[in-house]
């Protein structure tokens, strides 16, 4: 059943704390150094033990970028020095041997994404070399049905680029486009030329490419109402399969590019919730799907299809759809998740290249999951990815009785229901669709670690 979503600036303005986005449980911050790369062979070896050992995904960060995006905040190395790339790959081949020694061959991989950064910043021959020794250390599935993504710069992208990109056997791309506005785009340092994206949206489908991702931004400087809402008619014409749209976190004292921004241009907290509401109004009406956080995808798109059917999980890419995978995590900084435990590489590229030059895998930090962490992450996924929560699925599965294990939460959450985010039954509860957009704030009831106090805010705010 498709999910409504409700717009309601009161409760939103009410809620609008700060609070994790779930991409795992425990999040991020509770991620230990003490977890070292023997504690990662541990959950591989067990993983390889299984009676029926998951298939895999894998997810390769490629950080390398040719000009730097002021807004950004991700992991990435701008640089116009070639030779620091090629150093990269070369590391990054040997991790791909490293990791797929830990794998049992025949573990399918059926999701692969190459995320930055910007993976494209490698040329072809580059990008192929790598992908060779993917192929050579695990097992890639040729399958219609499998996920390979990368993320692509269309200023830098040709059609020709493209179909090479297809032959080496990627099926999805990810645009990152973010506003159109002329403004907009010379203010965070991003140029580019509206025609080519919308050609290679065009262009992709031609080439085989089964879902094409835009990436956009609200809260952005210089920004308006009116010129956002053009950028969201303009790229829905071309029927991209689904947009993320983030909600833009000015935090120049963390991210040193955002201190190029002139503060003074970014549109207020009241212009920002307008467009907020400008995007989930726009896009429904243009027939998408609104999925949940900043995600939207068309009807008939796996992650619609995964949410109507049960099947929507979190991870660190956002919402995915192959919940039986373990993920592996490769290159400066990447997070895997592989049976019962997270696990994070160096994040430092010059520290990680000599990990991996000495022949140590690059493990920097995780985490073990304990049977109250399974719980609670659970329950928390059922929360961000349908917005519901019935008891006894979590009974029979982790043999408690949700009223006493839970009384706490679940007193808590009556305040959740008296204002009008969730509706409580005798043995379930959802989000009405007001809540929908506060999803953050029903799962942050269950985090276990929230509970602790917080010296400083490690999170960025629901809204």
């Amino acid at each position: 059943m498709e999910q409504l979503v409700k717009f309601n600036t009161e409760l939103i303005k009410r809620y609008d704390i700060a609070g994790p986005r779930y991409t795992s449980y425990p999040t991020a911050v509770q991620f230990m150094e003490g977890f070292d790369a023997e504690a990662y062979r541990r959950y591989t070896t067990a993983s390889n033990n299984e009676l029926i050992p998951k298939p895999l995904s894998l997810y390769v960060h490629l950080p390398f970028c040719h000009s730097l995006c002021y807004y950004c905040g991700c992991m990435k190395k701008v640089t116009r020095h070639a030779e620091q790339g090629e150093r990269y790959l070369e590391h990054l081949v040997r991790e791909v041997e490293m990791q797929g020694n830990l794998f049992d061959h025949d573990r399918e991989v059926v999701q692969l994404h190459f995320g930055g950064g910007t993976p494209t910043y490698h040329d072809d021959e580059q990008l192929r070399t790598l992908m060779a020794g993917l192929g050579r250390h695990f097992s890639l599935s040729t399958d219609s049905s499998r996920e390979y993504s990368i993320e692509v710069d269309p200023r830098t992208v040709t059609m020709e680029r493209l179909g090479q990109l297809a032959e080496m056997g990627f099926n999805r791309i990810s645009l990152g486009v973010q506003d159109i506005e002329p403004q907009v785009q010379k203010a965070v340092n991003r140029i580019q030329d509206t025609q080519a994206t919308m050609e290679m949206i065009e262009g992709s489908r031609a080439l085989g490419f089964n879902s094409v991702s835009i990436d956009l931004i609200y809260g952005l400087p210089l920004q308006t109402v009116e010129s956002f809402g053009q950028t969201i008619d303009t790229l829905v014409e071309a029927r991209p399969n689904r947009l993320a749209v983030y909600n833009y976190a000015h935090l120049p004292h963390i991210f040193r590019a955002q201190r190029m921004i002139d503060a003074k241009d970014i549109p207020s907290p009241e212009t920002k919730l307008e467009l907020m509401e400008l995007t989930i109004r726009k896009l429904t009406e243009h027939g998408y799907v609104y999925i949940g956080m900043d995600h939207f995808a068309l009807p008939d798109d796996e992650l619609t299809i995964a949410q109507r059917e049960g099947g929507l999980q979190r991870n660190f890419q956002g919402y995915s759809t192959r919940r039986e995978c373990d993920l592996v995590g490769i290159g400066v900084s990447a997070i895997g998740k592989v049976g019962d435990c997270y696990a994070q590489n160096l994040k430092d590229i010059r520290t990680w290249q000599s990990a991996v030059a000495e022949g140590q895998l690059p493990i920097w930090r995780g985490v073990s999951l304990t049977t109250e962490d399974r719980l609670r992450r659970s329950v928390i996924e059922a929360i961000m990815c349908h917005g519901e929560v019935s008891f006894d699925r979590f009974e029979s599965n982790f043999a408690i009785d949700f009223h006493d294990h839970f009384a706490l939460e679940l007193s808590q959450l009556e305040q959740l229901a008296e204002d009008g985010l969730i509706e409580m039954g005798n043995d379930e509860f959802h989000a009405t669709p007001e809540g929908r957009l506060l999803l953050r704030a029903v799962a942050m009831i269950f985090d276990e670690y929230l509970q602790a106090p917080q010296s400083e805010p490690k999170f960025s705010r629901v809204i």
